[in-house]
């Protein structure tokens, strides 16, 4: 099954400290198929997807492919992906 990791289009940018390219590390890590939509960045205009998936507008944001969406800080959402937790956010709440 995949994911589809929202994150800022800057897909090249590979700082280690950045938000998005933690969460997508993390994903490739543990082997978890995942597609990647840019989105726009900077700025917060136009992310009407995430937006309504979340409730925030902020990058990174997991969908899942019940319609579901998972959204926390970077550092925590790869936290839980690296302990093997990310499907126990699956149609859970993240508003």
């Amino acid at each position: 099954m995949a994911v589809k990791l929202h994150r800022c289009g800057n897909g090249w940018l590979k700082i280690s400290g950045h938000p998005c390219w933690k969460v997508q590390k993390a994903l490739d890590e543990q082997g978890i198929a995942y597609e990647v939509v840019p989105g726009p960045w900077p700025g917060r205009k136009g992310r009407t997807a995430v937006i309504q998936g979340t409730g925030q507008s902020s990058y990174p944001a997991i969908e899942f492919e019940d319609g579901s969406w998972y959204r926390e800080q970077s550092a925590e959402m790869a936290r839980t992906i690296r302990e093997g937790r990310l499907m126990e956010k699956q149609g859970a709440a993240q508003r």
